[in-house]
């Protein structure tokens, strides 16, 4: 799979609530780091998504998806049914076919 596809299945899974197919697309090394919170691995980070998160009826809508190596920059906004909730810029790091770092900026 090329990084834009693992980033865009990355978006799928958290949009469909498959923390199975989550944890395949990162690497148990993964970190985030984000405004409101730092995730400092895979199990982190998936566990929060599953049962920590505030709203579970969101979706992810990419503007733009540019990758370059194992590199990919994301655009886009997350929706609740047809409202913006807040509009983002991901950093994606591939490393081996899995997600090992991820940098998030919102607005």
């Amino acid at each position: 799979m090329d990084a834009a596809a693992l980033v865009r299945r990355y978006y799928d899974a958290i949009d469909d609530h498959d923390y199975d197919a989550l944890e395949t697309v990162l690497s148990p090394e993964f970190v985030q780091n984000r405004p409101d919170r730092t995730f400092e691995d895979r199990n982190a980070f998936v566990g929060f998504m599953r049962d920590e998160r505030p709203n579970l009826d969101t979706s992810h809508e990419l503007e733009s998806v540019i990758a370059e190596g194992g590199h990919v920059a994301v655009r886009g906004r997350v929706i609740e049914e047809a409202t913006v909730l807040f509009e983002f810029a991901d950093f994606f790091e591939i490393e081996d076919g899995q997600v090992v770092r991820l940098e998030t900026y919102s607005r």
